[in-house]
């Protein structure tokens, strides 16, 4: 008898402790995940039904595996301290970005207005190139001519700006790792 008084006791116990609200808030930065039944904006969320306590909320982060950056030729008033050279060594990914930024001299002779061109290439940790930044895009219709001068506009900045200064940190998390690169000549053309 009382070993099944006892056992109901713990039982009592356990579902008391069960029943208790968590402390720890999982999803600091949001308000609350989304339920089938709320009427409010809500964190959109993984869930399962087979996992206990509340769902961790899906956050786009800024960066994804291939790193992308988009270079104007005449950047707007808003955009003109992005494109201002770092004076420290590189540490983050937005000094890289201001970096390869200010490198970027267009060409002068052949050019195109809204002339774009696209190259994916990846640093070593030195800060130098892994091969040559290889083009995976130009606007439709340009002459070839008109597209290697740009090419080698694109080459000739990314040479001059090499070997980039990186921390170590940097280094170690850059190495290897793609970048995407659009180039965009928005320069207004005299006629």
């Amino acid at each position: 008898m009382w070993r099944g008084i006892f056992i109901l006791l713990l039982f009592v116990v356990a579902a008391a402790v069960e029943a208790r609200p968590r402390q720890i808030n999982p999803i600091p930065f949001a308000h609350e995940p989304c339920s089938v039944l709320d009427g409010r904006p809500c964190t959109p969320s993984y869930c399962s039904p087979l996992e206990p306590g509340p769902c961790i909320p899906e956050i786009d982060y800024p960066y994804g595996q291939n790193l992308q950056l988009t270079i104007q030729s005449v950047p707007s008033e808003a955009d003109r301290a992005k494109y201002q050279k770092p004076d420290h060594d590189l540490d983050t990914i937005g000094d890289l970005f201001a970096e390869l930024r200010s490198c970027w001299s267009p060409p002068s002779d052949n050019m195109r207005a809204g002339m774009q061109m696209s190259v994916r290439f990846s640093f070593n940790r030195a800060g130098g190139l892994i091969g040559p930044p290889r083009l995976t895009f130009a606007t439709s219709g340009v002459p070839a001519e008109t597209r290697t001068t740009y090419l080698n506009a694109i080459n000739a900045s990314l040479n001059a700006c090499l070997p980039l200064k990186f921390t170590g940190g940097l280094a170690g998390a850059l190495a290897g790792r793609p970048i995407a690169i659009r180039y965009v000549d928005n320069r207004e053309l005299v006629k």
